[in-house]
């Protein structure tokens, strides 16, 4: 991780409580971008506009390209954000495939990806539920990514890198950080 500068957090997404879990253990204060359905949620959405969580339209390829170029701009000025590749959690666990968009904006703000792992998750909350169940979770926290030299055009390789290193720790016993 890289103190004092901005950076992209990109985490496997296997329940719900993965939020909090990011938000308790990542060393530094980050947002997170979210489709822009989620800000119309009586009381998280209302929390997520007033606390400067980036929003991405998705209804469209202009209003996608228009939300990015917008988040990269807020990311340069300053955020560290979270981004789940996947674009939604994970039914069982398993690394679902990667959406680029994420990548195209680490490469739009020219900041570092910092690989993130998160396996048991889905266990404790399981998508579709909100009972909490006993099981334990473990985060590993790789090292960043620096995305100078890529364009958009090399989002794919981008996105292969980072997934690559996710698949390692997830399925590696060394981690950096146990919860």
């Amino acid at each position: 991780m890289i103190r004092g500068g901005s950076q992209i957090f990109a985490s496997n997404h296997q329940s719900i409580c993965d939020i909090l879990v990011l938000a308790g253990y990542l060393p530094v204060q980050f947002r997170w971008i979210a489709k822009k359905e989620l800000f119309r949620i009586p009381f998280m959405g209302w929390h997520m506009s007033r606390g400067g969580y980036i929003r991405i339209d998705r209804s469209s390829l202009i209003q996608s390209a228009r939300s990015v170029r917008e988040a990269a701009a807020q990311i340069r000025g300053g955020k560290s954000v979270v981004i789940f590749p996947e674009g939604t959690r994970s039914p069982d666990g398993r690394l679902q495939p990667f959406k680029r968009g994420a990548f195209s904006l680490a490469i739009l703000a020219q900041v570092p990806v910092v690989p993130v792992a998160i396996s048991g998750s889905h266990k404790v909350v399981r998508k579709g539920s909100l009972r909490v169940h006993p099981g334990r979770i473990r985060v590993v926290i790789d090292k960043p990514i620096p995305t100078e030299g890529y364009t958009t055009k090399d989002k794919a390789i981008l996105a292969e890198k980072v997934r690559s290193v996710i698949i390692k720790n997830l399925t590696s016993e060394a981690s950096n950080m146990v919860i």
